[in-house]
C-alpha cells in the first residue's frame, strides 16, 4: 500500500491521477487540495475518503464542511490547508499538480517532511530550482517528473550515467496553430486556442502550448530536474505526440520514450516508480501511424519559447518574471481582455524593466511575482 495526497485534485492531472488510484487499489489516497470546484470535491471525498480535504478560500471550504458533515474528513482552506497536507504525516508521495506559483512553499514542506514529489508543477522549478533540487538531494527525496516529456527524458535516462548524454530532445506538438505566421495569429480567438490537436489539458496549459510558452517553460524544468545546460537542451517539433521526448548520448544512440498522447501513463510511473504496472488502454500501432515527422520550433513566430531561453540564461528572478506575466497574460486572454499575440508582448515587456535578483528566496520570489501582477495591472487599466 502506497499513501498518497494531491495537490490540484479537481483538475487535469488531479483528476487523472485519481483515475490510476481507481485502477490501483494499493494507492491510499490519504488527502485532497482543490480551488473552487466544491461540487468535484465532495465527488472526489465521497468515493477516495480521505483523511484531510482543502479548498484555497474558506467559503469554498465551508462550503465543503457542509457538503461532507456526514463523512469523517477534516476540511482545510488557504495556504495553511495546503501546508498541512503536504506534510500529512501517513503519507509518502506528494502529486502536486496545483497550478502556479502557489506550489512553491506546500512542495518545499512536503520536501522537507520526507515526502517524494510526483512533480506535475512546472512552475516550482521554473521559479525555484535552484532551492528544490539542492533540498530535495539533501533530504533524500526523489523528484518524480508527471508530465510527459519529463517522464519520458527520465525513463530514457534509466540506468545510463549522466555524464554520457550528449544533449536532451524535448517533443513539441507544435499545438493548433503550427505553420501559421505572426500575422495569422492575430486574431486569434480564445475558442481557437483552446483546441489542441493531441491532448486535453486544463484551459491554462492549453493556451501555453499553443503559444509555445508551455515549451519554454518545460525547457527551465528540464534544466534543473536533469542538471543540463541550456545548450544541450534541444526543442523538436513532432506533431503526432508520439515520441513524447528523448535523449541522444555521445555515442550518438538515441534512447526515446514512446507512447499514445495520456498522462495516466507518465502519472503511474511517478507514482510506482521503479516498477512498471499493467495499464489499460490503447497501446502505439506502427502500422496505423505510418510515419513520424519532425521539425525545427518556429521562434520568430512563437516568440514565447524564444523568450524562455533568454529568461533562463539571465537566471536568478528572471524565470519567475517569465512564468508571472505568461501567467497573468494567459488570464487576460482567457478572460477577452487582450489579443492572442499581446501574450508574450507582456512576457517581454515585463522582462525588459526588470533588474535580475541573483538567487532570490522563496519571499523575494513572491515578491517578484506581484510586482509582475501589479505592473501588468496598471498597464491594462490605462488602455
Amino acid at each position: 500500500m502506497k499513501n498518497i495526497a494531491i495537490l490540484g485534485s479537481t483538475g487535469s492531472i488531479g483528476t487523472q491521477t485519481l483515475e490510476v488510484a481507481r485502477a490501483n487499489p494499493e494507492l491510499k489516497v490519504l488527502a485532497l487540495a482543490a480551488g473552487a470546484n466544491v461540487e468535484r470535491m465532495e465527488e472526489q471525498v465521497r468515493e477516495f475518503h480521505p483523511l484531510v480535504a482543502g479548498m484555497w478560500s474558506e467559503e469554498a471550504a465551508a462550503d465543503l464542511r457542509a457538503r461532507v458533515a456526514d463523512l469523517p474528513v477534516r476540511v482545510v482552506s488557504g495556504m495553511e490547508g495546503l501546508l498541512e497536507i503536504a506534510v500529512l504525516q501517513q503519507t509518502e508521495v506528494l502529486v502536486t499538480a496545483i497550478v502556479g506559483m502557489i506550489g512553491i512553499r506546500p512542495t518545499i514542506a512536503a520536501i522537507e517532511a520526507g515526502k517524494d514529489i510526483a512533480l506535475a508543477n512546472k512552475e516550482t522549478l521554473v521559479t525555484a530550482g535552484h532551492i528544490i533540487m539542492p533540498l530535495a538531494k539533501a533530504c533524500g527525496v526523489s523528484i518524480l517528473p508527471v508530465d510527459s516529456e519529463h517522464s519520458a527524458i527520465f525513463q530514457s535516462l534509466n540506468g545510463e550515467p549522466k555524464s554520457r548524454v550528449s544533449r536532451i530532445l524535448l517533443t513539441a506538438s507544435g499545438g493548433p496553430f503550427r505553420g501559421r505566421s505572426r500575422e495569422e495569429l492575430r486574431n486569434i480567438r480564445v475558442e481557437d486556442a483552446l483546441k489542441h490537436p493531441n491532448w486535453f489539458m486544463g484551459h491554462k496549459v492549453t493556451i501555453d502550448s499553443s503559444t509555445l510558452v508551455n515549451k519554454g517553460l518545460e525547457v527551465m524544468e528540464a534544466r534543473w530536474l536533469f542538471d543540463v545546460g541550456l545548450d544541450r537542451i534541444q526543442v523538436v517539433v513532432h506533431p503526432q505526440s508520439i515520441i513524447h521526448s528523448a535523449v541522444e548520448y555521445v555515442d550518438g544512440a538515441v534512447m526515446a520514450q514512446l507512447g499514445t498522447p495520456d498522462m495516466k501513463l507518465p502519472i503511474q510511473y511517478a507514482l510506482f516508480y521503479p516498477d512498471r504496472r499493467p495499464m489499460a488502454g490503447k497501446r502505439v500501432d506502427l502500422f496505423e501511424l505510418g510515419q513520424l515527422t519532425f521539425e525545427k520550433p518556429d521562434a520568430e513566430t512563437f516568440t514565447g519559447l524564444k523568450l524562455a531561453y533568454r529568461a533562463a540564461e539571465a537566471g536568478g528572478s528572471m524565470p519567475t518574471v517569465y512564468n508571472a506575466a505568461n501567467e497573468r497574460a494567459v488570464g487576460l486572454f482567457l478572460e477577452k481582455r487582450i489579443g492572442y499575440l499581446q501574450i508574450t508582448e507582456l512576457i517581454e515587456d515585463a522582462m525588459s524593466r526588470h533588474r535580475v535578483i541573483e538567487n532570490p528566496g522563496v519571499e523575494q520570489i513572491l515578491e517578484t511575482e506581484a510586482s509582475v501582477n501589479e505592473w501588468i495591472a496598471e498597464k491594462i487599466s490605462e488602455r
